[in-house]
């Protein structure tokens, strides 16, 4: 009866949010694109009166030479900054109060998010801190807690996955309790990105891949979602048929600069899709590997989506035999169509050497992971079924071998 009640309240809650949506004052980030496009960055940052930029980033970038050019454009340009190179592959609150204390003594006036999701991130997050000073990163945890404006940043993503140059979301990880949480704010949306394909031709493939992913999660997680706005469809269209096409094609050829620019169009379109219509349950455990186990959050997702979706069952058939149909996957009615297209993501996952589970999960931290997926989960994201604990228990014990 319990579980009843909560179920009445959690879609009441979710409608009333998503309907609330529609009043809020939604943006999405000024694009530089194209090859090369970092070199007109600094010009850029200036031309909005910025003049002194803390630069979030990570030391493998910075040692592998990725903002080489981005440093001698911001020479040429008279732009100042600083680097922050110390942000970890699951930021964590003391990667974020580094960042907002180097900002503060630098007397900065800007931020530049130059990395994958885990720097963009700890870039808005730190930004966060700078304009809330007296609030904990744990207190803005959740839904609409910041509500301040962030100085202004600019997010320069160097894979194709998250989408964060263009989300509400900022995911931290305490390291004291190993709690992996989202702060989600509107102000959080970055104000300019910059989408060069240039800066992802180096990835290595394994993150080529599990990015793109991830990217796909996003967009079949806000597609199957309740109450979603009209534009995301169209948004999370446009980004699984860029996925499909071009994923495995540069997963193979690095070097492909237009599939590059495709899929970094596939996590914007992405990232903005679940930004108005929320991702699922796909993330809500996602996350609990990253902050128990150092998960890479595009792998966890690419590894746990089939098997959401295949829990979702006939909940979700009509919308993925609509994906079916925009990727070319043919069937008989929307079920064998639905349940073709989640094979053919196990089948890219699998070419793509992407595990089908985990043998890491331990039988004592399941506990743990349903509290905090549980908590994540409900009753924020607008899934198509509700679940508690015996659900998400049946979902872990699927994901991890014996």
């Amino acid at each position: 009866m319990l579980w009843s009640l909560k179920k009445i309240w959690y879609r009441v809650f979710q409608f009333v949010l998503t309907t609330a949506m529609y009043l809020m004052p939604w943006r999405q980030p000024e694009l530089l694109t194209g090859p090369g496009s970092i070199k007109k960055l600094p010009e850029f940052i200036k031309s909005k009166g910025v003049h002194n930029v803390l630069i979030v980033t990570d030391s493998v970038l910075r040692k592998l030479g990725l903002l080489d050019s981005f440093f001698a454009a911001c020479d040429a340009a008279g732009l100042k900054g600083v680097v922050y190179d110390g942000v970890e592959p699951n930021p964590s609150i003391e990667n974020i109060e580094a960042a907002r204390k180097l900002y503060v003594d630098s007397k900065c006036d800007g931020i530049v998010a130059f990395g994958g999701g885990s720097a963009m991130d700890c870039a808005k997050a730190a930004g966060a801190r700078v304009v809330k000073p007296h609030q904990s990163i744990a207190q803005m945890g959740g839904t609409l807690r910041v509500l301040k404006k962030l100085p202004p940043l600019f997010a320069v993503p160097t894979t194709a996955g998250t989408g964060s140059e263009t989300t509400i979301a900022a995911v931290v990880t305490d390291r004291a309790t190993h709690h992996k949480y989202a702060v989600q704010d509107l102000c959080l949306i970055p104000h300019y990105a910059v989408l060069d394909p240039e800066l992802t031709v180096g990835l290595p493939p394994h993150v080529t891949s599990t990015t793109g992913m991830d990217a796909l999660t996003h967009a079949v997680e806000a597609y199957t979602n309740l109450f979603a706005p009209k534009s995301t469809d169209k948004l999370a269209e446009d980004a699984v048929r860029l996925i499909f096409e071009n994923l495995e094609n540069v997963y193979r050829d690095g070097s492909d600069l237009n599939a590059r620019h495709n899929m970094q169009l596939a996590a914007f379109y992405g990232g903005a899709a679940f930004t108005r219509a929320c991702v699922g349950y796909v993330h809500g455990v996602a996350h609990t590997l990253g902050g128990l186990y150092g998960t890479p959050h595009g792998l966890a997702n690419a590894v746990i989506l089939p098997y959401v979706m295949e829990d979702f069952s006939s909940a979700v058939y009509k919308k993925l035999a609509r994906l079916a149909d925009i990727v070319g996957i043919d069937g008989k009615d929307d079920a064998e169509k639905a349940k073709a297209f989640l094979q053919e993501i196990r089948r890219m996952n699998r070419d793509m050497n992407i595990p089908d589970k985990f043998d890491f999960i331990q039988e004592k931290d399941i506990p743990q992971m349903i509290v905090w997926a549980m908590k994540e989960a409900n009753p924020i994201y607008p899934v198509p079924v509700l679940w508690h604990e015996p659900e998400f228990r049946a979902l872990i014990d699927r994901i991890r071998t014996k």
